[in-house]
C-alpha cells in the first residue's frame, strides 16, 4: 500500500437531523451533538468519536456561543486536539471538506468531524433552553477562526438598504432577467417552474423541512399566503431559516478508515474542490448576473478531476435565492433545459436553510446516492454572504486518479482579481439609467422601499433609493424599470433616483 493511497481522504459518516417537534429543552449544541452521533454511527464501527483530532463547528446564528466548538466537545464526551469555529458563510461545509481533505492528505492529521445546526424554528417560537442568553462557557476561551470574516457590504450599500440577503439577491435576479431577455411576468413564471423542480425534491426528501407539494403557480403567483418580499420574488422563493435541523461529516484517511474497519462500501472520495470569493462589493462588481468566481472554480475542478460538467450525475447548486442557481448554472455550463435536478435536497426555501450549514446536509445527500451507485459522481456549490464566498467540490464512489491534489488558490484568487471593477459614486448627481433594482415590501405585502444600483452617464455605478411614492413603487413592483432613465442626487443622507416619466 502506497503512502498516498494511505493518506486518501474519505467521508466515512454522515449525520442529519429535522426534528420538526416542538422542544421547549432544544438548543443547538444539542442538536449539532445528535448529527455528530449519527454521523459516527453511520461509520458502522464503534468508537469513532474518539478517534477525532480535529473538530469544526460551523457558525450558530442564536444565541452567541462564546465556545461553541467547546461545548460541541463536552456535549460530546470528546477532547480533540484542535477546535474550530467558522464566520458566517452558506459556503463554509463545502470549504471545510476541501480544508480537511488537503491536511489529511498531507498527512497531518487522520480524523476530522464537520457540524453544525441551528434551532431557529424553536428559537422563533419563544422556546429552547438558554436560547436567549449564553451556553456553557466553561472553557473561558475563544475558539480559533478557519475562513474569511471580512464586513460584507460597504457603508453607501448600507446606507440606502443593502445589508441583508432579502434586499440584495433580487438585484442579481433582475439583472439576470434583463440578460436573458424576459419581461417581468415570463420571468417570474419561469421561476416558478424552476422552483416547482426544486420543491418536488423536497416533497421526497424525509429529511426536509417542508414537504408539501407546490405547483409552479404557487410559487409564483402573489397571494395572500404567498406575498412579496423583495421583488421579484414571492415568500416561496426565499431560503426559509426558522428550522430546527443539523448535519454532521466524518472524514479520515483512508489508513484510519481502514484500520478502524469502515466497510469501504461506505466511502465517499472528495475528488476535488475550489474556493474563490468575487469582487467582494456587489456594487463594485462589472457584471451583476454573473459569477466569474464560480466559473473559475469550475474550470479547477474539471481539470483536476478529469470530469466535465456533463459527467456530473448528482447535483446540489447553492439555492438561498433563485438568482443563485442560476449564475451558477451558467458559471457552470449547464443549460436551462439540462434535466438534471440542481438539487439533492429540495433546496434551502423547501428542504429548509439552518444558517450557515446547509452545504453539509448536501454532501451527506450526495454521499447517500453514491453509495447507493458507486460508479456515480456528484457536485456541491456553497455560498457565502451575497454570492461573495464560492467553495465547490466534486465527489465520487472511487479515488481521484492522481491522489487529492489541493488548488491553487492564490492563483485562482489573482486570476478573479484582475477581473474588472467599476468606480463608484458615493454621492451622485445627475443623469443615470437603471441596471438593477428591487422593491422591499413589508410583511403586509406593501411597498415600502425602492433600491436602485444604476450608472451615471460618466459610467460610474451609483446605489439609490427612490422617492417613497406608492404608485412608483407598485409600478416597479410590477413593470419593466431596466434601462430606464432619470435624474439621482444626493440629499445629504442617501442618493435617490427619480425615473423620468
Amino acid at each position: 500500500m502506497t503512502n498516498r493511497e494511505n493518506t486518501t481522504p474519505v467521508l466515512v459518516g454522515a449525520g442529519q437531523i429535522t426534528a420538526r417537534e416542538p422542544d421547549a429543552e432544544r438548543t443547538p449544541i444539542g442538536l449539532i451533538a445528535d448529527a455528530a452521533r449519527a454521523a459516527a454511527a453511520d461509520c458502522g464501527v464503534a468508537g469513532v468519536l474518539d478517534q477525532i483530532q480535529s473538530l469544526t463547528c460551523l457558525n450558530i446564528l442564536a444565541p452567541a456561543y462564546p465556545d461553541a466548538p467547546g461545548s460541541l466537545a463536552r456535549c460530546l464526551g470528546i477532547d480533540p486536539g484542535e477546535r474550530f469555529y467558522t464566520p458566517i458563510g452558506g459556503n463554509m461545509g463545502q470549504w471545510l471538506v476541501g480544508y480537511y481533505a488537503s491536511r489529511i492528505a498531507a498527512g497531518e492529521l487522520d480524523c476530522a468531524l464537520i457540524a453544525g445546526g441551528e434551532a431557529l424554528a424553536t428559537q422563533m417560537r419563544g422556546q429552547g433552553a438558554g436560547l436567549s442568553g449564553v451556553i456553557d462557557n466553561a472553557s473561558g476561551e475563544s475558539p480559533r477562526l478557519l475562513g474569511d470574516d471580512r464586513a460584507p457590504t460597504l457603508a453607501t450599500e448600507q446606507h440606502h438598504g443593502l445589508d441583508l440577503p432579502i434586499q440584495i439577491y433580487p438585484l442579481f435576479e433582475q439583472a439576470l432577467r434583463g440578460r436573458y431577455g424576459h419581461g417581468p411576468v415570463e420571468h417570474r413564471r419561469m421561476l416558478g417552474e424552476s422552483y416547482a423542480r426544486f420543491n418536488a425534491v423536497a416533497v421526497n426528501n424525509p429529511q426536509a423541512w417542508r414537504r408539501e407539494p407546490l405547483s409552479a403557480a404557487d410559487i409564483a403567483e402573489r397571494t395572500p399566503r404567498n406575498r412579496m418580499v423583495g421583488a421579484p420574488y414571492t415568500k416561496q422563493m426565499n431560503a426559509i431559516i426558522a428550522v430546527d435541523q443539523s448535519a454532521a461529516l466524518v472524514m479520515m484517511s483512508a489508513a484510519r478508515a481502514r484500520e478502524l474497519g469502515i466497510d469501504p462500501e461506505r466511502w465517499v472520495y472528495p475528488l476535488a474542490a475550489a474556493d474563490a470569493h468575487e469582487r467582494w462589493f456587489v456594487s463594485e462588481r462589472a457584471d451583476l448576473s454573473r459569477s466569474p468566481a464560480i466559473t473559475a472554480c469550475g474550470e479547477r475542478l474539471f481539470a483536476a478531476s478529469g470530469l466535465a460538467i456533463d459527467d456530473i450525475d448528482h447535483i446540489d447548486l447553492y439555492s438561498c435565492f433563485p438568482s443563485a442557481v442560476q449564475m451558477a448554472r451558467d458559471a457552470l455550463g449547464i443549460t436551462a433545459q439540462d434535466p438534471r435536478p440542481l438539487t439533492v435536497t429540495g433546496g434551502l426555501a423547501y428542504h429548509g436553510g439552518p444558517g450557515n450549514n446547509y452545504c453539509t446536509h448536501a454532501i451527506a445527500e450526495i454521499m447517500t446516492r453514491i453509495r447507493a451507485d458507486r460508479s456515480a459522481t456528484g457536485l456541491v456549490s456553497g455560498v457565502g454572504w451575497y454570492m461573495s464566498k464560492h467553495s465547490l467540490g466534486l465527489y465520487g464512489g472511487r479515488p481521484p486518479t492522481a491522489g487529492w491534489q489541493p488548488t491553487d488558490a492564490a492563483g485562482l484568487q489573482a486570476e478573479i482579481d484582475a477581473g474588472p471593477v467599476v468606480d463608484i459614486a458615493e454621492q451622485a448627481q445627475g443623469t443615470g439609467r437603471i441596471e438593477t433594482y428591487t422593491v422591499i415590501h413589508s410583511r403586509a405585502d406593501r411597498p415600502v422601499q425602492g433600491i436602485v444600483l444604476g450608472r451615471l452617464d460618466d459610467g460610474r455605478r451609483f446605489v439609490a433609493n427612490t422617492p417613497d411614492d406608492a404608485g412608483l413603487l407598485d409600478a416597479m413592483t410590477n413593470e419593466e424599470f431596466l434601462d430606464q432613465t432619470g435624474c439621482v442626487h444626493h440629499d445629504g443622507k442617501r442618493n435617490l433616483f427619480t425615473p423620468d416619466e
